[in-house]
């Protein structure tokens, strides 16, 4: 199947306040968040129609901008009403949504204290990533090099591009050796998340997942665990070693993009997904279509 390059498709993006047709979207190649990372981004979901928790996006988008000194020049209603125009305008239905902040290109050097902060907001139709019985297969994760760093070494709980170049390197190289994706320790060598995608384990009945202290605590994930204390099942965040993943029978990783995707393997390691799984891909999906 033909790949669809992003720079030339129909449809439309929301820019810097207007909605202008898509392939006009254009940044200069000496722009700021191009050469020294400053951007952030959110990724989000729209279910027939409507954006899943689009206020706690927005909210976050907004701390990733702060952290990363600079503010978005839009008000938190003003953003929200721009998603919901550009999912409507490009058809409705189930949809990513992607806003993206960045410097732009006034100043070209580390300081960039004048440069506009431009605010942009693309959707695309994209289903799930996998029908229900295919999901329940599991896949298959490769055990990542690089590592989550230390919180006083990187702004870890912005969602900010130049976070993910280890993510997209440990990616390819996990998808080269045939894996879906791979998991990440952190910089104390203990488990982390996956490289766009958090991590829950689950053992005797209770479901465990890292806590989240030096990677995105991520919204899926705060919805996941919110769910399960709902179910009443037993939900413990703790440290978790490498050493202990032969000690878990069940495996899923979370996320806007993965919703609740079952593993049935981390490199050595396997499991088995079942009820735990289910119950949560069960519980997440009648939460995001209510």
């Amino acid at each position: 199947m033909a790949i669809i390059p992003f720079d030339d498709r129909d449809g439309v993006i929301w820019f810097n306040g207007k909605i202008i047709p898509w392939r006009d979207a254009k940044v200069h190649v000496l722009t700021h968040g191009l050469h020294y990372g400053s951007s952030v981004f959110e990724g989000e979901r729209a279910y027939n129609g409507k954006i899943f928790k689009t206020v706690e996006h927005t909210q976050r988008f907004r701390k990733s901008a702060n952290i990363m000194d600079f503010d978005l020049p839009f008000t938190d209603d003003e953003i929200n009403k721009a998603k919901d125009e550009v999912v409507a305008a490009s058809g409705g239905g189930d949809q990513y949504v992607r806003p993206v902040a960045f410097r732009g290109s006034e100043m070209m050097a580390v300081s960039a204290q004048n440069n506009r902060i431009h605010v942009a907001i693309a959707t695309w139709a994209w289903p799930s990533m996998f029908d229900p019985e295919t999901k329940m297969k599991g896949i298959k994760l490769d055990i990542a090099d690089y590592r989550r760093p230390d919180p006083q070494c990187a702004p870890v709980h912005a969602k900010a591009a130049g976070l993910y170049m280890i993510c997209t390197i440990s990616k390819h190289k996990a998808e080269k050796k045939g894996y879906a994706d791979a998991m990440m320790l952190d910089w104390q060598g203990r488990v982390a998340e996956c490289t766009g995608a958090n991590i829950f384990f689950v053992r005797d009945g209770a479901i465990h997942t890292p806590i989240a202290d030096c990677f995105l605590n991520g919204i899926t994930r705060q919805t996941v665990i919110a769910l399960a204390k709902k179910e009443g099942l037993e939900l413990i965040e703790r440290r978790i070693m490498p050493e202990e993943l032969s000690t878990f029978n069940e495996c899923f990783i979370v996320g806007s993009a993965a919703e609740v995707t079952p593993v049935s393997e981390i490199g050595p390691y396997t499991f088995k997904p079942g009820n735990m799984s289910r119950t949560m891909m069960d519980a997440y999906s009648n939460l995001v279509r209510a």
